[in-house]
């Protein structure tokens, strides 16, 4: 098999049709049915199967579309790494960030590198903890902010920044930075809360333990600003990072307060694969990133946070 027939397998796979194939790879239709069956020859097995909806991958052309999709992005990236550009660093670098720390660190990350190291083509993915695990895992980024992580077998987590949970309500409700909220009142009012099985809502969840409180959820979300919106429109309070929160806090779009008895604490880390070559453009995203998340809890801008060291504990400790 080579380049082309993998790519030919790819973009009927997106597009699910070998027209459509042919014209984004300006190629004719048989010369894009040619490559395909080739390739079908070639494994002994049926890759795509024809339906009314168009060309659906078999089983076999599942794996071999995810597969080839990481060989072609291996590729890319390495044209990028020897593309000769004396004295600057060049490459490909995914990057996953929280969504709750998007607002406050993807636009100063982007222009950080692309002042200083325009070669660098950067691209950021946003999610939740447990998505960005898989997607590192997997090899479809190349370092991530995840949370409440220790080293794995296959990644490096190092540790960045201790955050405290807050509880968030409408700008009515007058909750403030400094007036902390027992879990029982915030449980008091009906919740918006994560989705059962993600990992903020297993922290919210064990915080109701502890108080010994059974909070009504009012509707649950897997996405924070869906969160926020319900607030606003009064369907009840929340719990999120403070570092999702800052920004609505200090227009006064919502009112908030750190969650108290128990109060609830999260770390954050930079998770990077255990094995395997470090790309230079890697390295320098990464430096780039701890150095804004620094800057951001120096200056305040991150609510209730702490720098920790190498050994996951507070700075100031």
């Amino acid at each position: 098999m080579d380049v082309k027939q993998l790519k030919a397998l790819v973009t009927v796979a997106e597009v699910g049709s070998v027209t459509r194939a042919a014209e984004l790879l300006h190629l004719v239709q048989p010369a894009v049915t040619r490559q395909i069956r080739t390739l079908e020859q070639e494994l002994g097995v049926p890759l795509f199967e024809r339906t009314r909806q168009g060309m659906r991958p078999t089983d076999a052309g599942a794996i071999m579309v995810d597969r080839a999709r990481r060989a072609l992005n291996e590729l890319e990236r390495a044209r990028a790494e020897v593309r000769p550009t004396p004295g600057a660093v060049t490459g490909i670098v995914t990057v996953g960030l929280l969504e709750s720390t998007t607002d406050l660190l993807a636009e100063a990350l982007v222009t950080a590198v692309a002042g200083d190291h325009p070669g660098i083509d950067l691209r950021l993915m946003t999610a939740y903890s447990g998505h960005l695990q898989q997607w590192l895992d997997h090899g479809d980024l190349d370092l991530s902010l995840l949370y409440n992580l220790d080293n794995t077998p296959s990644l490096n987590a190092r540790p960045l920044v201790r955050e405290q949970l807050w509880v968030v309500a409408p700008a009515t409700a007058g909750l403030r930075a400094d007036r902390p909220v027992p879990f029982a009142e915030a449980a008091a009012h009906p919740l918006v809360m994560p989705a059962a099985g993600h990992a903020l809502r297993a922290l919210i969840d064990a915080a109701a333990s502890r108080a010994g409180a059974e909070p009504h959820i009012a509707v649950q979300t897997n996405s924070m600003p869906v969160q926020k919106q319900l607030v606003l429109a009064g369907h009840g309070w929340t719990v999120l990072p403070g570092v999702g929160i800052a920004e609505d806090v200090a227009s006064g779009t919502l009112s908030a307060a750190p969650l108290a008895e128990p109060d609830v604490w999260r770390s954050i880390v930079l998770a990077t694969p255990r094995y395997g070559r470090t790309p230079p453009a890697v390295e320098v995203v990464a430096r780039e990133l701890v150095r804004r998340i620094r800057s951001a809890v120096a200056e305040g801008r991150w609510l209730s946070a702490q720098l920790l060291n190498t050994g996951g504990t507070a700075e100031t400790e």
